[in-house]
């Protein structure tokens, strides 16, 4: 029970510190994943218009999803609502909104990201948004 309520505190955190900097707190996120972390997203880098949004295994790999992100699309706003944890498992359930910095449009998208820990590190993440909105949007 006490790692539950640590990992979520974790998340906690770094997501309000996403949203608080639009973006800004990449740094943050790369100190609570482990250097083997398995990171997935529900875009599978769709078609090329979100080609950050893949998998990775590696987080030195991972600076590349934050930097493909932030340079395509501008961050409106991200609320984590709740957070379900079970044993290693967290899941965050909320909302976010962007702005792609290519062709002015915006989308927002309810948002679950799965986590799961090991020794206070995620070692494994995945992403489900709205891809269809997101590719609007890139388009």
């Amino acid at each position: 029970m006490a790692n539950e309520l640590e990992n979520v505190a974790a998340l906690r955190e770094a997501y309000a510190r996403w949203h608080e900097s639009k973006g800004g707190s990449v740094d943050h996120w790369m100190e609570l994943l482990d250097d083997n972390v398995s990171f997935g997203s529900l875009a599978g880098g769709a078609l090329g218009a979100l080609p950050f949004a893949t998998f990775y295994d590696r987080r030195t790999e991972l600076r590349g999803y934050f930097e493909g992100l932030l340079r395509d699309w501008e961050m409106i706003y991200f609320t984590a609502q709740e957070f379900v944890a079970q044993g290693d498992a967290v899941v965050m359930r909320g909302a976010t909104a962007w702005r792609n910095r290519n062709t002015g449009k915006t989308f927002a998208t309810p948002k679950i990201d799965f986590w799961r820990f090991r020794n206070g590190r995620a070692i494994e993440f995945y992403e489900y948004f709205d891809t269809a909105g997101a590719l609007q949007a890139a388009r």
